[in-house]
C-alpha cells in the first residue's frame, strides 16, 4: 500500500522544523510511526513532548527525526493542501444556499461548497454534519479538536430534512448529543427563514439546543440572504420590521435564564435582525467576548466601542490641539447599506473634532446581486465603480482617498468578488483606494493618517469558559 505523503511548502523561521534541517519540498511520511490521514491527525500527534518524524528529502533519502519539545509546541510547518487530504464538499441542496444563488460565469472557486469538519476547526466554518460518519465523530472526541462550528438550521428532524434537502439531516442531529457526551466545544448557528424555521420552529430550536449548555457555547440567529439570482429557487420572503422585533424579543426573553446558570447568553440575533427591528445593539458583555462576531453578531456594537475609544484616545493625545485647526483632508468612505448609519455617525464626530476634515459616507447599493444584500463583502467592483462615477458626474467632489472595507476584497489579495481590481478602480474614480480593517480603531486611523496601511490582528475573541473540564 502507497504511504500517504504530504509535501511541505514552508517552513517557519526559528522553528522546530528549521532547527532539524526540514525543508521546502520536503515530504512528511509518520509522525510516531503513524501514517497521517489528514491535519487532525497531525495536529493530534504532534501534540507530545517527545515524538519521532519521519521525512522524505528530494533525493530520496528518509530522515528520522527524534524531536523533544513543548507538549502544545507545533513543528513550524506548512504543507501544499492545508487539510493534508482531498476537501469534502457539501451534498445538501440547502432552500437558502447563498452558492446556489450567485450568477454564472463567475470563478470557479466561489461555486464551490466546503461541509468539512476539519475547515471548521481550523478555520471557523459552519458544517451541517450531514457528510460525517460515526467515525469522524469519534476522531474528534479522541481527538479534542474543537470547537467545531454546526449549521443546525432546525432541531426538528424532518424539517431540517426538507430545510437541507439531504434524507439524512435530521437523524445527524443524533451526533451533537455525542460531542456533547464527549465534552466537545460547540457553536451552533441557525439561518433563519421566513415561515420555514422561525416562529414557535424557533423556539423548539433554541429551547432544544440550551439542554447541550455547557458545551454548545453559543448559537446565532442570522436571517438568510437573498440574492436577485433565485429564479427556480425556493421561495423566500424577507422579514419585515415588525416580524424581526419578534425575533428578537424571543432571543432576548431566554438569554438571561441562560446567564444566570452558565454565566453565558448562548442565544444570539445576528446584527441584521437588529437593525431590521429598528433596536440598539446590545451592550458589550452580552455578547460573551464576540463568540459569534464571523456570524454578523456583534460586529456594529464592537465598532462603535472600539472606535468609542480611538476617538476619545485621538482628542485626549497631547498634539490634538496643536493639530486641529490645521489638519485638512477630504474623502469618501463606501460601505454597504447595512453599516452607514453607523459609519456616518462616525465621520459626524471626526468633522466636529477636526474642523479642517471633509468625510463624505456613501453607501453603495448593491445592483450585483440585489437591493436585499446589505452588507459590504458583497459589494463588487463594478457597482462601486458605476455608483460613484455617477456622483462624480452630477459635481459632487469624493476628495483625493476613497476607504473601503478590507472585506469587500479576496483575503490578502487587491481583488474584488467580480475581477475588478483597486487598481481599475483607481484608475475609473481617479481616487487613491485605500482598504480598511474592520475595526474601530483602523476607522480613526485610516481617516487621521494619510500613511496608514492596514494591519489585521484578530485579538477580539474573548474567551469565556462556562464549564469546568
Amino acid at each position: 500500500m502507497k504511504k500517504t505523503e504530504h509535501i511541505i511548502k514552508e517552513v517557519m523561521p526559528g522553528s522546530i522544523a528549521q532547527e532539524m534541517e526540514i525543508m521546502p519540498g520536503d515530504v512528511l511520511l509518520t509522525i510516531n510511526d503513524s501514517e497521517i490521514e489528514d491535519v487532525f491527525d497531525y495536529r493530534y500527534l504532534i501534540k507530545d513532548e517527545y515524538i519521532e518524524v519521519v521525512v522524505r528529502k528530494p533525493d530520496g533519502e528518509e530522515w528520522l527525526l527524534e524531536i523533544d519539545k513543548e507538549y502544545d509546541e507545533d513543528l513550524g510547518i506548512e504543507f501544499e493542501n492545508d487539510l493534508m487530504s482531498d476537501y469534502r464538499s457539501c451534498n445538501n441542496k440547502c432552500i437558502f444556499c447563498f452558492i446556489d444563488q450567485m450568477p454564472p460565469g463567475m470563478r470557479k472557486t466561489l461555486y464551490f461548497k466546503d461541509d468539512d469538519a476539519r475547515l471548521s476547526f481550523l478555520q471557523g466554518n459552519y458544517i451541517t454534519l450531514t457528510n460525517m460518519s460515526e467515525k469522524d465523530v469519534e476522531r474528534i472526541i479522541k481527538m479534542q479538536l474543537a470547537p467545531i462550528n454546526i449549521s443546525v438550521q432546525t432541531t426538528n428532524p424532518e424539517l431540517r430534512c426538507k430545510m437541507l434537502n439531504n434524507r439524512f439531516a435530521g437523524e445527524k442531529l443524533q451526533f451533537l448529543q455525542k460531542f456533547y457526551e464527549g465534552h466537545v466545544e460547540m457553536n451552533g448557528q441557525i439561518v433563519c427563514c421566513k415561515a420555514v424555521n422561525d416562529g414557535e420552529e424557533l423556539r423548539r430550536s433554541i429551547t432544544d439546543l440550551m439542554a447541550y449548555l455547557p458545551f454548545m457555547r453559543s448559537v446565532s440567529v442570522v436571517p438568510a440572504g437573498i440574492s436577485r439570482f433565485r429564479e427556480g429557487l425556493y421561495p423566500i420572503a424577507l422579514f419585515t420590521k415588525e416580524e424581526a422585533e419578534q425575533i428578537v424579543d424571543m432571543i432576548e426573553s431566554y438569554q438571561q435564564t441562560c446567564y444566570e446558570t452558565y454565566g453565558l447568553h448562548f442565544i444570539h440575533a445576528s446584527d441584521e435582525f437588529y437593525i431590521l427591528a429598528g433596536r440598539e445593539f446590545p451592550e458589550e458583555e452580552r455578547y460573551d467576548g464576540y463568540i459569534q462576531l464571523e456570524n454578523g453578531v456583534g460586529m456594529m456594537r464592537l465598532l462603535m466601542e472600539e472606535f468609542s475609544q480611538a476617538f476619545h484616545a485621538s482628542i485626549n493625545n497631547k498634539c490634538y490641539h496643536k493639530n486641529r485647526d490645521t489638519f485638512k483632508r477630504s474623502l469618501t468612505v463606501a460601505t454597504g447599506q447595512l453599516a452607514c448609519s453607523t459609519l456616518e455617525a462616525f465621520a459626524a464626530q471626526l468633522m466636529e473634532a477636526w474642523p479642517g476634515l471633509k468625510i463624505k459616507v456613501c453607501a453603495i447599493r448593491n445592483d450585483f446581486f440585489g437591493e436585499t444584500i446589505t452588507v459590504s463583502g458583497l459589494i463588487t467592483g463594478q457597482d462601486l465603480i458605476t455608483q460613484l462615477r455617477q456622483r462624480q458626474e452630477t459635481g459632487e467632489d469624493l476628495g483625493e482617498t476613497l476607504l473601503i472595507p478590507a472585506n469587500m476584497l479576496r483575503s490578502g489579495e487587491q481583488v474584488f468578488l467580480d475581477d475588478v481590481t483597486v487598481s481599475d478602480v483607481e484608475s475609473a474614480l481617479g481616487l487613491r483606494v485605500v482598504p480598511v480593517e474592520s475595526g474601530g480603531q483602523d476607522f480613526v486611523d485610516a481617516v487621521l493618517d494619510e500613511t496608514y496601511c492596514m494591519k489585521r490582528e484578530n485579538d477580539q475573541f474573548v474567551y469565556v469558559q462556562g464549564y469546568d473540564r
